[in-house]
């Protein structure tokens, strides 16, 4: 059974950072697809970022150049640095894990205050 942990969220103020982790428990295969999904309130949830086993990324066009992701291969778990974050980036951040079934975590909850 794969269980996804996230971790990290909190009240920041707007111009701030936060790192968010995402560990993954379980029979993982080695080869997978990591992704950040965040989902603010009264919204559909969005794709924020992904990173391969490889580690190849791609981001969202409301983040690029602002959030950074990552990965240790070695302790199954991803990362998010979000820095000048803003009151828009508020909302449950969730982690995605995909090797030819999707899992996904519960979620931690970021705020951006004005």
């Amino acid at each position: 059974q794969v269980q996804l942990v996230e971790s990290g969220g909190g009240l920041v103020q707007a111009g701030g950072s936060l790192r968010l982790s995402c560990a993954a428990s379980g029979s993982i295969s080695s080869t997978n697809v990591m992704r950040w999904y965040r989902q603010a309130p009264g919204k559909q949830r969005e794709f924020v970022a992904v990173i391969t086993t490889g580690g190849s990324t791609n981001y969202a066009d409301s983040v690029k150049g602002r959030f950074t992701i990552s990965r240790d291969n070695a302790k199954y778990t991803v990362y998010l640095q979000m820095n000048s974050l803003k009151p828009e980036d508020t909302g449950v951040y969730s982690c995605n894990l995909q090797f030819g079934m999707n899992y996904w975590g519960k979620g931690t909850l970021v705020n951006v205050s004005s």
